[in-house]
C-alpha cells in the first residue's frame, strides 16, 4: 500500500500553522455568529429572534439550556424522522443513536452533513497531533482499525437514516480512505459482538495494522479475545501487529484502565492518544502528554458553554464562555452545534485545565453524581479512588458500577453497593474485604462531604461484590447492549438496574456494608 503519511505531513503543517496562531476565543465567537446565522430561518431560529442575536449574551438570553428530552418533545418529535428546517436549514439526513447511560433508553441524535465534515476535520486533527508527537510517523503507511458497533444503518424515511456513529462515519467515509481503513464492510456490518470479535481477530493479523481505534472497555475485551486465540504471542500488541503507532482511546474515563493498558503496550512504542467524540459533536484531542489534558476543537462548528452544574435545571443557570470559564473548575457542558443542537445539555462534566490554548479533562457524567446522601461524590473522584486501589493491589480493572442503598428501602443502613469485576476473578474474602476498606479510604480522601457522613455515621463503608471474571459482558449481552458504543453505567441510579446487575453477580464475593 502506497504510504499516505507524506502528503498528510504537508496538510499536518499547515494545520499546525492555523493551531499555533489561533485565538480560541474568537474563533468561538465566529461560530456563533456563523451558527446563529445559519439557523436563522429554521422553525427553532424563528421562534428564538436569531435574526436580533448580536452577542452571546443575546444568545443566552434568548435560547435556554435544554436537554434531550425537551429538545426531543418541543422540537425533534414532531414530524420525527423528517426534520426539514426545523433546528437546522435542510433535511436531517442522519441521526445517531445514542443509549442512555443512566436509564438505558435509546436518544435520536441529528447529525447533519455539516456535521459528518466536522467530524472528519476533528479525525484529521487526531492524526496532525498525532505526527507533531511522532515525527518519523509512518501511519497511513498501513491501515487504521475502528473497533465499533455494527455499521449498519435503518433506513428512517427516504435519504434519512439511523445507527451507531460508526456506522454513519463508515457511510460516508470518503471514496479514497475506505482501502486504508478495517474493518472490511462484512466484518463491519456484523451485528453480533461475539461472532464480530471472533471473526476481526485473524482478520486483522493478516493485515498492516498502523493504528486502533475505539473505547478502552471493548478495546481491552478484544485484546483479550485475541490474546486467548494465540496463547504462544502473549498479550502485547507489538506481536500482534508489528507496526502499531497509535491506539486511540475515548468514550468513558481511562483512568481505571490505564494500568492494562500500560502493560500492553510496554516497550512497544505505541502511543496512546485520548480523544473525546459524543453523538453530539467532536470535542476535544489530546495533543500532548496525557497530563496535559485534551485541546478544545473551537473552529469546527461547535460553541461551547460552561454551565456551573450546581445551576442546572434552574431559572438562571450559571452559562460561560470559553472566555470566562475558570480553570480548574468542573462545569457541565453545554453545546450548540451545526447539526441544531442549541444550548443542549450534553450531561458531562468537564474541567478547564489550560486556557492557552483551551485544554479540558473529563470530570464524570452529571447524571453521574453519587449524592443520594448528600457526599457528592463525582464519577471523576470514583473512578479515580477505584483505579489507585485496584492498582495499588496490583490487581487489573475490568468494570465497575456503584449504587445507593438506603435504609429506608431495606438496607441495615445508608451505604454504597460497588461491583467490581477484576482481571483476576473473584478473589477470597479477605482480600476484598481489604479492597472494600482502602475504597473506603480512597473515598474519604478523595471527597470531604463522603469523609464527613462517614465521621458522623450518616454513611457506612460500602457494600463490596468483586464479581466473577465476565459478569460485565453477560450482564449486558442480557440487556442487548453488548459491544461498540454501549457503556457500561458507571453510577446507578435506577435501583431495578443495580439489583439487575447484582443478581449477575451473585456468584461473586460479598463483602457487606460495615460501620
Amino acid at each position: 500500500m502506497l504510504d499516505a503519511t507524506p502528503l498528510l505531513r504537508l496538510w499536518a503543517a499547515r494545520r499546525r500553522r492555523v493551531l499555533d496562531g489561533q485565538d480560541a476565543v474568537a474563533a468561538q465567537a465566529r461560530i456563533l455568529r456563523d451558527l446563529v446565522a445559519r439557523a436563522a430561518g429554521t422553525r427553532f431560529g424563528r421562534a428564538h429572534g436569531f435574526s436580533e442575536i448580536r452577542s452571546a449574551d443575546d444568545f443566552r438570553a434568548r435560547v435556554p439550556v435544554r436537554g434531550y428530552e425537551e429538545l426531543w418533545s418541543g422540537w425533534w418529535q414532531e414530524g420525527f424522522p423528517v426534520h426539514e428546517d426545523v433546528t437546522w436549514p435542510g433535511r436531517m439526513p442522519f441521526f445517531a443513536l445514542s443509549s442512555g447511560t443512566t436509564t438505558g433508553r435509546t436518544k435520536y441524535i441529528p447529525v447533519s452533513a455539516e456535521m459528518v465534515a466536522a467530524n472528519r476535520r476533528a479525525a484529521l486533527d487526531v492524526l496532525v497531533h498525532h505526527l507533531a508527537s511522532r515525527p518519523g510517523s509512518r501511519v497511513l503507511a498501513g491501515k487504521s482499525f475502528m473497533l465499533g458497533g455494527s455499521t449498519a444503518l435503518e433506513p428512517l424515511a427516504p435519504g434519512i437514516r439511523a445507527g451507531d456513529l460508526s456506522g454513519i462515519a463508515a457511510a460516508t467515509v470518503p471514496a479514497f480512505a475506505r482501502l486504508r481503513t478495517f474493518p472490511p464492510r462484512r466484518l463491519a456490518l456484523e451485528a453480533d459482538w461475539e461472532r464480530k470479535i471472533a471473526a476481526l481477530g485473524p482478520a486483522s493479523l493478516a493485515q498492516d495494522i498502523r493504528a486502533i481505534s475505539g473505547t478502552p472497555t471493548w478495546l481491552l475485551a478484544f485484546f483479550e479475545t485475541l490474546a486467548a486465540s494465540n496463547p504462544a504471542r502473549g498479550e502485547r500488541l507489538a506481536a500482534y501487529w508489528p507496526q502499531l503507532e497509535l491506539i486511540i482511546h475515548g468514550g468513558v474515563a481511562f483512568a481505571p484502565y490505564a494500568a492494562r493498558f500500560a502493560r500492553l503496550i510496554a516497550g512497544s512504542g505505541i502511543r496512546l492518544q485520548e480523544v473525546y467524540p459524543a453523538s453530539e459533536g467532536f470535542f476535544a484531542i489530546q495533543d500532548g502528554p496525557p497530563e496535559a489534558g485534551m485541546r478544545l476543537l473551537v473552529d469546527t462548528g461547535i460553541y461551547y458553554e460552561f454551565v456551573r452544574p450546581e445551576t442546572l435545571g434552574t431559572a438562571a443557570p450559571s452559562r460561560l464562555g470559553l472566555a470566562d470559564a475558570e480553570v480548574g473548575v468542573d462545569y457541565a457542558l453545554v453545546v450548540s452545534t451545526n447539526a441544531g443542537l442549541w444550548a443542549y445539555e450534553v450531561g458531562d462534566l468537564v474541567r478547564l485545565v489550560s486556557r492557552d490554548p483551551p485544554r479540558i479533562v473529563f470530570a464524570g457524567r452529571t447524571a453521574f453524581t453519587l449524592s443520594a446522601f448528600g457526599e457528592h461524590l463525582t464519577g471523576a473522584e470514583i473512578d479515580r479512588a477505584v483505579a489507585e486501589v485496584v492498582g495499588g493491589a496490583g490487581l487489573g480493572l475490568v468494570e465497575v458500577a456503584v449504587g445507593a442503598r438506603h435504609r429506608a428501602a431495606g438496607a441495615a443502613h445508608d451505604h454504597h453497593l460497588f461491583v467490581i469485576e477484576l482481571v483476576e476473578g473473584a478473589p477470597p474474602a479477605e482480600r476484598a474485604r481489604a479492597l472494600r476498606d482502602a475504597l473506603d479510604v480512597a473515598l474519604a480522601h478523595a471527597n470531604a462531604d463522603y469523609a464527613s457522613h462517614r465521621d458522623a455515621g450518616q454513611l457506612s463503608a460500602p457494600e463490596l461484590i468483586c464479581a466473577p471474571r465476565g459478569t460485565f459482558e453477560g450482564w449486558m449481552r442480557a440487556r442487548g447492549k453488548l459491544g461498540g458504543q454501549n457503556k457500561p453505567p458507571r453510577v446507578m441510579g435506577d435501583a431495578a438496574l443495580l439489583a439487575s446487575l447484582e443478581r449477575a453477580a451473585e456468584a461473586g464475593t460479598r463483602v457487606p456494608a460495615g460501620r
